[in-house]
């Protein structure tokens, strides 16, 4: 096994496919327009269309080119915002993340790790990072609100977001300690604490995982 290993999402690859559909699409719909009155509508569809498609080429090529990296000391996550890392001693126990629903288990897009100790998480995250993702798992708490019977807990936990944090004896303020608490409450709801989207990975959740699971077995 190779001492380090860079992950380059497949969803990066489409970035420069969306964009050029979307300024084919724009173009298209703005000639449409401009001459022939008839085709007004469709060329109002094709702006729309390609403003879209080139908000999220753009978005996907900003991404980092490499989204995640697995070294001898644990796992990196690259965001626009920053980066996340998680030594591999610290991970208790990782898989796909998912809920109950009826008598049925719906798989969520994200990889769930839960963690030993939070603290080792709020010291390297950036305040930047942490509330780039407070921000994206407004969804996965929406999740956690359909799973919880006491509204009333779940709210009590939002609430406690904005509160000084205190874990192991360290103190968190601010955008840190709302992450903190943010972790806390979907570890309660949901089983883990920390989320990586699917749409980060170059190859099915599954075998990332098992992915994962052998680099922990030979660093861990």
């Amino acid at each position: 096994m190779s001492l380090e290993l860079a992950i380059k999402p497949y969803s990066k690859r489409n970035g420069l496919t969306l964009t050029f559909v979307g300024w084919v699409s724009a173009l298209l719909g703005l000639a449409f327009v401009l001459s022939m009155s008839q085709l007004f509508a469709a060329g109002i569809v094709f702006i729309g269309i390609g403003m879209t498609c080139l908000v999220l080429g753009i978005a996907k090529l900003y991404e980092p080119e490499v989204s995640l990296r697995l070294t001898p000391s644990g796992l990196d996550y690259y965001h626009r915002r920053g980066r996340l890392h998680i030594d591999w001693d610290n991970i208790h126990r990782l898989d796909s993340a998912r809920v109950s629903q009826n008598l049925d288990l719906i798989e969520l897009p994200y990889i769930g790790f839960k963690l030993n100790k939070i603290n080792p998480l709020l010291d390297c995250i950036s305040p930047r990072l942490a509330t780039g993702l407070l921000t994206e798992q407004r969804p996965l708490l929406m999740t956690a609100a359909t799973q919880d019977e006491d509204l009333q807990e779940l709210e009590n936990f939002l609430g406690a977001e904005f509160t000084p944090l205190e874990v192991n004896g360290e103190r968190y303020k601010g955008v840190l300690a709302m992450f903190g608490h943010r972790m806390q409450t979907l570890n309660s709801q949901l089983g883990y604490h920390v989320y990586l989207p699917h749409d980060c990975l170059d190859r099915s959740p599954r075998e990332f995982i098992s992915l994962l699971n052998q680099w922990r077995q030979t660093h861990g």
